[in-house]
């Protein structure tokens, strides 16, 4: 058995000359892998490169596979995405997957920019203040989920309501509102890290509606969940399509 033509011509433009060690040892495993998801899977559907290495970067991160998130930083960076678009993917993960978490991936991806002779930091991307997050960061959440955020607010216990507001002013005043990657990118990101991480379906619902309001549709879904198959394995996969039929029905 060896890797399809078109196995090795998308693999190669990710990581052009690479020798994988995992080839020597596995060689079966790599080449059953590499035929799926870098021939099948990818030849589903039209999803453009740097898209689909952005939410398998995501992906990754949610997942916690340091070792795989590190072959996609480089990937990334070799296909046309900025260092400032890879940190925005990273810095975005952070209010989603939580900060202990996210650490390793910072510190890995700033030897990588390292080594690539990449200055640090980048450029800022944050649209708030102390005294504007939270009114910026609501803002952003009502355009993206509507009436449904005032009735959160409305309906939630005194004493959770602190959560609202967290939501507001950090998760969408702090992370949302960044420039670096506008807000239907952002939503696809989002709910990339949930289906990835599992144990979060009502959260995935909730961002497929809020995908599908900033104009990602069904199908655009289906096609990164598509692309992320290989990474997450079937059952994560399957879920995320159950919630998707739930939230947007044949």
């Amino acid at each position: 058995m060896n890797s399809s033509k078109m196995a090795q011509k998308n693999h190669e433009e990710l990581w052009p000359d690479y020798k994988s060690k995992a080839k020597v040892t596995d060689p079966e495993l790599i080449e059953v892998f590499d035929n799926f998801a870098f021939d099948e899977v990818i030849s589903h559907d039209t999803i453009d490169t740097k898209t689909r290495v952005m939410v398998i970067l995501a992906s990754t991160i949610a997942s916690q596979a340091l070792s795989e998130y590190k072959m996609f930083v480089n990937a990334a960076l070799n296909v046309g995405v900025t260092p400032v678009e890879v940190k925005e993917v990273l810095y975005q993960s952070v209010p989603y997957v939580g900060i202990a978490k996210v650490i390793d991936f910072i510190y890995a991806t700033n030897e990588i920019f390292t080594e690539r002779g990449l200055a640090l930091p980048l450029e800022g991307q944050s649209t708030t203040t102390p005294e504007t997050r939270y009114e910026k960061g609501l803002a952003l959440q009502k355009a993206i989920f509507g009436e449904m955020i005032d009735k959160l607010y409305e309906t939630s216990p005194k004493n959770q309501l602190h959560f609202q507001k967290y939501l507001s002013d950090n998760c969408f005043g702090d992370y949302l509102t960044r420039t670096g990657l506008d807000i239907k990118t952002r939503e696809l990101l989002t709910y990339s890290m949930l289906i990835s991480m599992g144990g979060a379906e009502s959260q995935v619902k909730g961002h497929i509606q809020g995908n599908v309001n900033v104009g990602n549709n069904k199908e655009t879904l289906l096609n990164v969940t598509t692309q992320l198959f290989p990474y997450i394995g079937y059952p994560r996969t399957l879920n995320a399509l159950k919630c998707l039929n739930e939230v947007i029905p044949e």
